[in-house]
């Protein structure tokens, strides 16, 4: 996926999990209020881990220094340790599975073991005119799967806690 489709997804990822996460039963000012409250505190860390492993195309290999699943369990333990930066995981979680399923070429996960690039060949090119539609199903169906994990598994606001609770 290109720059273009990470922030695209970034967005609506950030606008549709804000709306989960804030769950408003009645709408009016104050939940509306509070529903782009929580978007707007979403969008900053789903927007940085978004674009975050594309820093490799600047050093390294590209696909492979920051596309992998070490770098990316260093972002989900990382509010352990400083208590901050929950959601930025989420972003780097999504441009993987863009990069793995929206894209031709997918992603080296256990780089720096193997080279191996893992990628499904239901993706389309960086330059697709429908690299833009791939974004927002692939998004949609994001959105759902972390509503249904956020409703009926664990809230996502208490992921840190579950993580100190499990590696106690």
């Amino acid at each position: 996926m290109n720059k273009k489709g990470h922030v695209l997804n970034a967005a609506l990822l950030s606008v549709g999990l804000g709306a989960v996460l804030a769950a408003p039963t009645v709408l009016t000012a104050e939940t509306a209020l509070a529903t782009v409250e929580t978007i707007a505190k979403l969008s900053v860390p789903l927007v940085l881990g978004a674009l975050f492993p594309d820093v490799d195309t600047a050093f390294g290999k590209h696909r492979k220094t920051l596309h992998n699943l070490f770098v990316l369990g260093l972002f989900v333990g990382f509010p352990l340790v400083f208590d901050n930066l929950y959601f930025v995981w989420i972003g780097i979680a999504t441009h993987y599975l863009l990069d793995v399923v929206g894209s031709r070429r997918g992603i080296a996960l256990f780089y720096p073991l193997t080279s191996q690039e893992w990628g499904l060949p239901s993706g389309v090119t960086t330059s697709s005119k429908y690299a833009d539609l791939v974004t927002v199903v692939i998004t949609g169906l994001e959105i759902a799967a972390l509503g249904s994990f956020h409703l009926y598994v664990m809230p996502l606001g208490n992921t840190a806690g579950a993580l100190n609770v499990i590696l106690g």
